[in-house]
């Protein structure tokens, strides 16, 4: 009962200042981000004329590199390089290439300036989340990476509204790019001048040499499922290309963004406490099991008006549900000598398959139609859910709710 007790007021204390200045990177972060993000699909097909497989090959070749840095920039941290300094040089690299796609001329440039500014994202993440569980106990960390998430959505919401307003005031799109150094630069002062300079990971009483055999039995399947999960996962400037296909008009795009971040904003926040109080597997099970099947409805219906809001809505929702249960599920059970690398190879294993499952699906797409290469990610979504509850059958799973 007084363990009990303990727990339920450390879940109700406040944040550590950590995990506060890094919500706040984070929200101006996106906010910069998504200024580009929503439109850069259609800036490549509308503008450079690029087709959907050059947009799939884009966002593929970004999102794996960001996740090759993600492990190589978690095992610096557990080796003694400042967490503090990647996080800043990282942020740093992202918002000083993201402007420039406002000077593209042709894709491949948008390509190498979509690579830099996703290494920036690789170096600063495996880091950042080992900052926020070294800040936090078991007992609420679901919560600091709920509020962590939730603000990094708000960041989000926040981005395409100020894209919304460029455009309507009748700035064309490549203004719109420039205009996200602004927020870009208060990232910078803000980790600078608002992270606590003794910020760490946790003690390093021993540095071992990470094996997959290390890893408990939950943590290893949550990163067999997130890489099959990665090769299904549907980019988000696919779901904007389907908005645009069922005839959503390019100004409201910005909207209908900012639309599926607040949901994700308001979800993040209270699924990492129902993390916290009802285990990790039983939410992802959940959030997985939705995607599935906004991913059948983004495949079958015939959308129109307020149907295409609602299923990109619920598609980001069902992203933002599993955020915090995943990545507190790695910094609960890996070793604290271990856990940059931990969350490195996580993140690794997801972005092992982006490349080959955003070229494939955006290759489906367009010798297909939208229709067979929303099928197929559906499909594979259901494989790695039906893979993980395999995995945590009722005996085992039990007894890792329990230990929470």
């Amino acid at each position: 009962m007084a363990r009990a007790g303990a727990q339920r007021t450390a879940a109700r204390a406040a944040l550590p200042r950590t995990v506060v200045v890094v919500g706040f990177v984070s929200l101006l972060n996106d906010a910069a981000s998504e200024m580009i993000t929503p439109l850069l699909p259609i800036f490549l097909t509308a503008t450079l004329g690029a087709g959907p497989a050059i947009v799939g090959l884009v966002e593929g070749i970004a999102e794996a590199t960001a996740s090759i840095l993600k492990l190589v920039s978690g095992w610096l941290a557990d080796r003694g390089w400042s967490p503090k300094w990647l996080v800043v040089g990282g942020y740093g690299a992202s918002n000083a290439a993201r402007p420039l796609i406002a000077l593209a001329l042709s894709w491949p440039f948008v390509l190498l300036l979509r690579f830099l500014d996703r290494a920036g994202k690789g170096i600063r993440t495996a880091p950042r989340d080992a900052l926020i569980a070294g800040a936090t106990s078991e007992a609420n960390r679901g919560r600091a990476f709920g509020f962590h998430r939730s603000m990094d959505h708000a960041g989000a919401v926040i981005g395409p509204l100020l894209a919304f307003a460029l455009l309507s005031g009748g700035a064309p799109t490549r203004s719109v790019f420039l205009w996200s150094v602004v927020p870009g630069v208060l990232v910078i002062l803000l980790l600078v001048l608002g992270l606590p300079r003794d910020a760490s990971i946790g003690p390093r009483e021993q540095v071992a040499r990470l094996s997959w055999a290390t890893l408990d039995r939950p943590v290893r399947s949550l990163i067999v499922a997130a890489g099959v999960l990665a090769l299904a996962a549907v980019p988000e400037v696919f779901v904007v290309l389907w908005a645009r296909q069922q005839g959503l008009p390019l100004a409201w795009v910005p909207l209908v963004w900012a639309a599926a971040s607040l949901g994700k904003m308001l979800l993040a926040y209270p699924a990492g406490v129902l993390t916290d109080r009802l285990g990790r597997v039983p939410l992802l099970l959940a959030g997985w099991s939705l995607r599935v099947a906004v991913l059948l409805a983004l495949a079958l219906a015939t959308a129109a008006g307020p149907l295409v809001w609602l299923l990109f809505i619920g598609y980001s929702a069902t992203l933002a549900l599993t955020e915090p249960a995943e990545r507190s599920l790695i910094g609960d059970r890996a070793p604290t000598a271990q856990r940059g690398t931990a969350y490195g190879v996580y993140h690794l294993a997801c972005g092992l398959f982006v490349l080959p499952g955003a070229v494939l699906f955006g290759a489906l797409w367009q010798g297909y139609g939208s229709r067979s290469a929303f099928l197929l990610a559906a499909a594979l979504t259901a494989v790695a859910a039906s893979g993980m509850a395999l995995a945590a059958r009722p005996g085992r799973a039990a007894a890792s709710v329990a230990r929470h």
